[in-house]
């Protein structure tokens, strides 16, 4: 459609010799003889379409970030706060952890959220995102304590507090400058931006605990809990990790039975006459817990050997499934008698340490407990409810545990064995325990008794997953303390069916969340912390009675309203108390003291959904996104869902709402190689390099903003993914090809002074070519819009790359540059290609700007140079129009399917007869096109093709196509030529058409290069036109 060239063989016309005679152009201003016609083809360069643009293909990052920056971020987002007239649309943040400086992660999890919200932008929603930080917890506080140079006990706590915070808010300064780096439209300012430690969202995170205190859901509990020797505190489920590495001194031990009164068995009672002594054998990976001992559980339904074993004198009560199992440990073994696990329950026994003298053990019991199995230790479990939670169930199903007295715990809150432990080994043994760290010392101390006493039968090394700290890196105990918890059993169905009304992304991301609720039964609230929100109870020391109701809240809170929470820890206890405690209790304001726990910062951060509004205007959620990665199923997923649902649990009138509508999980950010990132592998990939590059910039180039985006966009986010050099270098020629793309456009479509002037071509008037290609940016429009939606960013990056290299730049822009260049300005076939290529701009700048809105800003500004009142807004204040369904062509995709495997075979034989040397350049050579002779009917692709006969050429990028058949071939021969053949496609006969490639039988016109100019002519007559009408 693009090339007008003339028949092969022409007319003399009278006006082109007179043309030919004057050889002069005004418009290039040469004179050209018709013999050095073919030789002089730059003197013509001027007179052609060449592309002109201020648009660069490479681009400094600095300075043209620069120059956008400001305008697509915090401006563009109170822009459209103003004027955008569609849905609200709301991305909550989780927020971020005030310390130190961004990783990958945090790159990954903003530029996301950033392209979710940039395409509402698009669409036209309001969209509402204020950025928050996390700033309470362990991590500040021992960085300030760090800078401080001292330890949190040789403190006072103000003095931590006020260092704590401002540390915080410095961390919070360097992570916005960092953030604001990745082109994150969003307003910074404090009016749109929260922090965990603002006055206003504390009080906000009161309300909520108090909302969940008048629901009955928060208690205070002595019970054993994951407790952090590293950090002084105890913690949730949510903030362990699991060491596979780490190793453990496991024991099998011997508890002696209590020969001294009546045994319930009567087997077992018999062989205790005959026998010198008979011992409970056990085996635990925490021999530091064995002076905690209350109890051996067993399995009612197991049947236990009574063996008579090398190993040890006198004989042994194990499971009889495990012996086998065991014989490595015991030795040899004869088996005396079998018992019922029924038959044992009631059986006394003593400690282990009960040789020890001055132990003041007294006998206990062999109980009956479910969690005991058969598939490893002895069978018999070593029962220390102070550190086992099913332990602890156990005593308490039984009805063993009244009180907080009744638990047995000689751990302190470091982590080491208190001077309790006497009563249990003895003043003398206890000398070396106390003080001694139960993980450490402590544990090889106890070891070493066991020995002494003759209880241990074998020690052992293993390795074994166990639960660390994770924010300090080390392991942790579980241990008794009094805790302040939220019950989960009474509001974690309403969570679940909650969930029922929220989309997931990746779907199978629901089951993780649902399991972890699922398997909780209360949350651990309280840490023994500084720096953090306060659990205001008030204590009556005399009654040891703890108080914390919504009247006394409703009291305290209206003190720290006016005060700020700060005055919770500075202000005297008398602010605090009510007439009405002072009246119900004895001793006056001085048999009182407040609390000093602080809550979990997931707490913290799970009370951001109240800095939203109620949903109104038929919107039934709050936000309408939260996204952060896989490990918040455990953190922030969960504790924004339980505070919500617990805090409006009281409401039966309505169904139980999830503060998010869809919830997205992204994966882990890993190197080149799939490993995890660390200091100590030397793999860290920083973003803040990626962008600006590092100290060898030839290792480390500035890629700037746009391609660390493109990267987060590329990759399937919601699995692990990787990031490197190579995958960089990928990144970046993937953007050079997009930023080539819209350059060729720029330059070709002119001006906003000369495209005023321009008349589209109508849909009617289009060729093939340009139906095709806009069918496929229809197919692209459709997709982007789709994967934008669903958030599958892959997916719209894949199809513009596709569209990019594939439709444009290997096939659209190749045939069409002899159009644009050489074509007259006004003619029919060119306005044709730029209609389309400027319709192709406008929306494949749509589909950029989300994930790339650094290139589209330059692609506005550069498009609307010289109109100052739109080049000036940004290129977001332009809503996303979808392309018309008009351009849905399957017909032209069908078409020009069928034509492109045609060209694919012309394009072999091409290169055979480059590779003989034959031409160097595809325009030296014409195809012809041999129909088979004595056609009955003529396939659709015959008619397709002869209806398409004059644009062929374009397509094949030779000077010349024609279709003729094989009777009407001649005899005329060739300096040289390539012949293959082509099924017809769509046929069910074994019909071909012959392709031939052969030289060009016209000469090369100086002006477009192509073969078509006469001998005797100076130019084409395509060329002579043009020029002509330029004179």
């Amino acid at each position: 459609m693009c090339l007008a060239v003339g028949p092969t063989a022409r007319p003399v016309r009278p006006h082109l010799f007179k043309l030919s005679k004057s050889r002069r152009f005004s418009t290039c201003n040469v004179s050209l003889s018709l013999k050095n016609a073919s030789i002089d083809s730059k003197a013509y360069s001027k007179t052609l379409l060449l592309p002109k643009t201020s648009f660069p293909l490479w681009v400094d990052s600095v300075k043209s970030e620069s120059l956008f920056k400001r305008k697509t971020c915090e401006d563009l987002y109170r822009w459209q706060a103003q004027n955008a007239g569609g849905p609200l649309f709301v991305l909550l943040d989780g927020p971020p952890y005030a310390n130190g400086h961004l990783h990958m992660g945090h790159a990954l999890n903003k530029v996301l959220k950033d392209i979710i919200n940039r395409y509402h932008v698009l669409t036209g929603h309001r969209v509402r995102y204020h950025p928050g930080w996390d700033c309470h917890g362990l991590p500040i506080e021992n960085k300030a304590l760090q800078e401080l140079k001292k330890d949190a006990l040789s403190l006072p706590p103000s003095i931590i507090r006020t260092s704590a915070k401002a540390t915080a808010e410095r961390e919070m300064k360097t992570q916005q400058n960092e953030f604001e780096q990745f082109c994150i439209m969003a307003d910074w300012s404090s009016e749109t931006t929260y922090r965990t430690l603002d006055h206003d969202y504390e009080i906000r995170q009161l309300q909520v605990f108090q909302r969940m205190v008048e629901q009955g859901l928060i208690y205070r509990h002595y019970r054993p809990v994951h407790y952090s020797p590293s950090s002084h505190s105890a913690l949730a489920e949510a903030e362990l990790v699991y060491n596979d590495d780490h190793v453990s001194h496991s024991v099998y031990v011997t508890f002696p039975l209590d020969l001294q009164t009546q045994v319930p068995n009567t087997t077992l009672r018999e062989i205790l006459v005959e026998e010198p002594s008979a011992s409970l054998l056990v085996w635990t990976t925490t021999p530091w817990t064995l002076t905690a001992n209350m109890g051996i559980a067993v399995h009612p339904g197991l049947t236990y050997s009574v063996v008579r074993a090398s190993a040890k004198e006198g004989v042994l009560v194990v499971a009889k499934d495990r012996l086998d199992a065991l014989e490595h440990v015991i030795g040899s073994y004869e088996t005396i008698a079998e018992i019922n696990g029924t038959d044992l329950v009631g059986t006394q026994y003593h400690s282990v340490f009960s040789p020890i003298p001055g132990s003041k053990t007294t006998p206990l019991e062999i109980i009956a407990a479910s969690h005991v199995t058969s598939e490893s230790g002895s069978g018999l479990v070593h029962c220390a409810p102070a550190h086992g939670a099913e332990d602890y169930l156990a005593f308490r199903a039984l009805g063993l545990l009244q009180g907080s007295t009744d638990i047995i715990c000689h751990v302190d809150d470091a982590g080491k064995f208190s001077s309790d432990v006497a009563d249990v080994v003895g003043e003398e043994a206890a000398q070396l325990l106390v003080g001694q760290e139960v993980l450490k010392g402590g544990s090889k101390a106890i070891v070493g008794l066991l020995e002494s006493t003759g209880s241990l039968v074998k020690m052992q090394k293993i390795k074994h997953r166990y639960p660390y700290d994770w924010k300090t890196g080390e392991p942790i105990i579980v241990t008794a303390t009094s805790q302040w918890f939220a019950n989960l059993d009474s509001i974690k169905d309403n969570a679940l069916n909650a969930l029922k009304d929220v989309q997931f992304y990746p779907p199978p991301s629901r089951n993780r969340l649902e399991s972890f609720i699922r398997s909780r039964s209360e949350w651990c609230i309280s840490r023994q912390r500084v720096w953090g929100v306060p659990i205001p109870a008030l204590y009556h020391t005399p009654t040891d009675t703890a108080i914390l109701s919504s009247e006394s809240l409703t009291h305290i809170l209206r003190v720290l309203s006016d005060r700020g929470v700060v005055h919770w820890w500075e202000g005297p206890i008398e602010d605090f108390l009510t007439p009405e405690l002072l009246a119900q209790f004895e001793g006056g304001p001085e048999a009182w003291r407040k609390g000093t726990d602080t809550m979990d910062v997931w707490f913290d951060s799970g009370s951001n959904w109240s800095t939203l509004s109620a949903p109104t205007s038929g919107r039934k959620h709050r936000a309408d996104v939260c996204l952060e990665g896989t490990d918040q199923h455990r953190g922030w997923f969960q504790s924004q869902l339980l505070t919500a649902v617990g805090a409006a649990s009281g409401n039966s009138d309505t169904r139980p709402v999830s503060p998010y509508r869809t919830l997205i999980t992204h994966g882990m950010v890993l190197d080149e190689a799939g490993k995890k990132m660390s200091k100590s592998l030397g793999n860290i990939v920083s973003p803040m390099t990626i962008i600006h590059g590092g100290k060898d910039r030839r290792k480390e180039p500035a890629y700037g903003a746009d391609v660390l985006r493109l990267w987060a966009a590329t990759v399937e986010y919601w699995r692990d993914m990787s990031i490197g050099p190579t995958v960089l270098a990928q990144c970046a020629e993937s953007m050079r090809k997009i930023r080539n793309s819209a350059r060729f456009i720029l330059g070709n479509i002119g001006t906003v002074a000369q495209r005023k002037d321009f008349v589209p071509v109508q849909h009617n008037e289009l060729g093939l070519a340009e139906r095709f290609v806009m069918n496929e940016l229809y197919k692209l429009d459709q997709t982007a819009a789709d994967g934008y939606a669903s958030y599958n960013f892959p997916k719209v990056m894949n199809s513009l790359s596709n569209f990019a290299n594939i439709t444009l730049s290997s096939l659209y822009f190749d045939i069409t540059k002899d159009c644009l260049y050489a074509n007259d300005l006004q003619s029919v076939e060119r306005r044709a290609v730029v209609t389309t290529l400027a319709r192709v701009l406008d929306s494949m700048t749509a589909v950029v700007a989300p994930v790339l809105p650094y290139l589209a800003e330059e692609i506005h500004s550069t498009l609307h140079e010289g109109d100052e009142g739109v080049s000036q807004l940004s290129v977001f204040a332009k809503k996303w129009v979808p392309v018309s369904a008009e351009w849905n062509d399957p017909q032209a995709e069908q078409d020009m399917a069928s034509l492109l495997k045609m060209r694919s075979v012309v394009l072999s034989l091409l290169e055979k007869a480059r590779g003989h040397k034959h031409l160097k350049n595809s325009l030296e050579a014409e195809v012809d096109i041999i129909l088979p002779n004595s056609l009955s009917v003529r396939p659709y692709f015959l008619q397709l093709i002869e209806r398409e006969e004059t644009f062929l050429k374009t397509l094949f990028i030779v000077s010349d196509a024609n279709i003729t058949d094989e009777g009407s071939l001649g005899t005329a021969s060739f300096a040289w030529s390539y012949v293959s053949t082509m099924a017809i496609p769509d046929t069910d006969t074994n019909m071909e058409v012959a392709i031939r490639v052969r030289p060009s039988s016209l000469s090369k016109c100086p002006r477009c290069w192509t073969y078509t100019r006469e001998e005797e002519h100076d130019l084409c007559v395509r060329c002579e036109n043009v020029v002509g009408r330029a004179e």
